[in-house]
C-alpha cells in the first residue's frame, strides 16, 4: 500500500531500480519464483549485494550470465575514448543477421567494481523440475520470441503486463531510432537475457508492494558519446530519447560525461506509468538504495521511497481519479438539454450539468460537463452523443478528494429524517438534513419548506449534541 516515488536525479538503469525496489523492501521470494520459472533460468544466475557509492550503502542487483559468458554491464560501459576494445570483444561472437540488433542489449560484458565495496548476501542459482530449452550457440531474439519467454514466467498478470508494456516501450523505440519495423527489431541473446532478467524483475518487484500509485523525479542523463554496435552514438543515446518523447517523460541533464539513463531504465519508468513528484505532504515509510555498475564524476544511484500521505489531525480523506467529459451546443432545446443530463444521472454519471458560454461564432451556448468513473467514460461518451447536438466530446482525467461521508436516521415529530454527516480535514463534522425527506415533509404536512428545515434541525439538535 501507499505510493512509490522513484529518485531519478542520478540517472536510472534496469538493475539499479531492481536493487532499489528490493532494499524498500519489496518481495524477494516473488522474485525468485518469477526468475525460476523463465525458460532462460538456466542461462544465468542472480547476484545480490551490498556495496558503497560515495560513503552510501547500497544494494546491487547482478546478472551472472552462465556458459563462458561474463557478467553483463547494465551501465553501457564502452564509453567513448576508452571503450572500444570493450565493444569490440563484446561483438566477437556476433553472427551476421537481416535485422537490427539493439544497441542496449549488445554492448560490453565486463563487470568492474571500481569504487564498490561488494559485501555478497545472496547468490541465486535457479532450480527447476521442468526442462528449460538452450541453446549454446549465440541467437537473436525478437520482440515475440522475449513475449514468449515472459508469458511463461509465474507471476501475477499485473507484473506480466508491466514487464511486457517494458519491452514494447524498449522495441518501439530501438525500431523508431534505426527506422526498421518493430518485428525486425532483435536482441542478441546475452543482452536479452539480461534485459529480461531486469524487467521482469522489476516488474514483480514493484508490483509486489502494491503501491497505489507511483511517482518519479525526471530523469537525468549526462552528455559524450557511448560506442555500440553500431559506431559511436550521442548520449543521451536515441533509444532513450525516443523513450521520453514517446512517453511525455520528463528529463534533466547533467554535466556528467557518459550515460545515466539507460534505455531499460527509461522503459521501466514508462511501463509504470511513473507520474510527476507528489504535490502533496507524503511521510516516507521506507527508502531503498539501488546502485549501479559504472563510476562516474557522480555516484551512480537510484532511491525508491515508499511513501503514504501525511496524516493531519482528523481523518485521510480518499483520494481518487476520475474522468472529467465536456460538449458544446448551440442548437438543442432546453428539455432536451436537462433530459440529458438526468439520463447521464440515471447511467451512472457522479455529476452532470449545464453551464452558459459564448460559442466561437460569438453565440450564447451550453457546455455539458460530466463528471464519472474512469470504467464508465465510454457509456458516459455515448449518451452525450445520443442524448445531444454535439459532433465531439472532449475529456481529461482528474484527480479527486473525497471526505469521509457517513448517513443516519433521526426520528422527529413530523417523521424519520435522513441526516448526512462529513468529517473535515480538522476532524469537525457537519452535517445536513437530506433535502428530499425535509422537502416530503414540506409538502405533507403543509409546512413553507424553510420553517420545516428550521424546526426538523431544530428539534435534532435538542435531542443529542450534534453537529448541525
Amino acid at each position: 500500500m501507499g505510493s512509490l516515488y522513484i529518485d531519478c536525479s542520478l540517472g536510472v538503469s534496469g538493475d539499479m531500480l531492481v536493487a532499489a525496489l528490493l532494499d524498500a523492501g519489496a518481495d524477494s521470494a516473488a522474485l525468485d519464483r518469477a526468475l525460476s520459472s523463465l525458460s532462460v533460468a538456466d542461462e544465468f544466475e542472480i547476484a545480490i549485494s551490498t556495496v558503497t557509492k560515495a560513503g552510501m550503502r547500497a544494494c546491487d542487483f547482478d546478472v551472472v550470465l552462465r556458459h563462458g559468458h561474463e557478467t553483463h554491464d547494465h551501465d553501457m560501459a564502452y564509453l567513448h575514448g576508452h571503450g572500444e576494445d570493450r565493444c569490440g570483444r563484446a561483438h566477437e561472437h556476433a553472427h551476421e543477421d537481416d535485422g537490427h540488433h539493439c544497441c542496449e542489449h549488445a554492448h560490453a560484458h565486463g563487470h568492474a567494481h571500481g569504487d564498490h565495496d561488494h559485501q555478497h548476501e545472496h547468490h541465486h542459482e535457479h532450480a527447476h523440475g521442468h526442462e528449460h530449452r538452450h541453446e549454446h550457440h549465440h541467437e537473436y531474439r525478437n520482440l515475440h520470441d522475449v513475449m514468449a519467454i515472459i508469458d511463461s514466467a509465474q507471476m501475477t498478470q499485473s507484473a506480466r503486463a508491466i514487464a511486457a508494456r517494458a519491452f514494447e516501450i524498449l522495441a518501439q523505440a530501438e525500431a523508431w531510432a534505426h527506422g526498421l519495423p518493430v518485428d525486425q527489431v532483435h536482441f542478441h541473446e546475452v543482452g536479452a537475457i539480461d534485459s529480461i532478467v531486469d524487467i521482469v524483475s522489476a516488474a514483480v518487484l514493484a508490483d509486489s508492494l502494491d503501491p497505489d500509485a507511483v511517482y518519479a523525479t525526471p530523469l537525468a542523463d549526462g552528455h559524450g558519446t557511448i560506442r555500440c554496435q553500431h559506431g559511436v552514438i550521442p548520449v543521451p543515446v536515441p533509444a532513450v530519447v525516443n523513450i521520453c518523447r514517446a512517453c511525455e517523460l520528463p528529463t534533466s541533464h547533467l554535466d556528467v560525461e557518459g550515460e545515466l539513463v539507460t534505455p531499460t531504465g527509461a522503459a521501466l519508468i514508462a511501463a509504470l506509468d511513473a507520474r510527476r513528484a507528489p504535490d502533496f505532504p507524503y511521510t516516507i515509510l521506507a527508502t531503498g538504495m539501488g546502485a549501479g555498475k559504472r563510476g562516474y564524476s557522480v555516484p551512480s544511484l537510484v532511491r525508491v521511497h515508499r511513501i503514504e500521505r501525511a496524516r493531519g489531525r482528523g481523518p485521510q480523506p480518499h483520494v481518487d481519479g476520475v474522468i472529467k467529459l465536456e460538449c458544446d451546443v448551440d442548437d438543442q432545446p432546453a428539455e432536451g438539454m436537462a433530459h440529458a443530463a438526468q439520463a447521464l444521472l440515471r447511467d451512472g454519471a457522479l455529476e452532470a450539468h449545464w453551464l452558459p458560454v459564448f460559442g466561437k461564432k460569438g453565440r450564447p451556448a451550453y457546455q455539458l460537463q460530466v463528471i464519472a468513473a474512469p470504467q464508465d467514460a465510454e457509456r458516459m461518451r455515448r449518451l452525450m452523443f445520443l442524448e445531444t447536438t454535439t459532433i465531439g466530446v472532449r475529456w481529461t482525467m482528474m484527480d479527486r478528494e473525497v471526505l469521509e461521508r457517513s448517513e443516519r436516521v433521526e426520528q422527529t415529530s413530523l417523521g424519520p429524517v435522513r441526516v448526512k454527516t462529513v468529517v473535515l480535514p480538522d476532524g469537525e463534522h457537519r452535517s445536513k438534513p437530506e433535502y428530499e425527506d425535509v422537502a416530503r415533509i414540506s409538502s405533507r404536512e403543509g409546512i413553507a419548506f424553510p420553517d420545516a428545515l428550521v424546526q426538523i434541525t431544530a428539534e435534532i439538535r435538542a435531542g443529542r449534541n450534534t453537529d448541525l
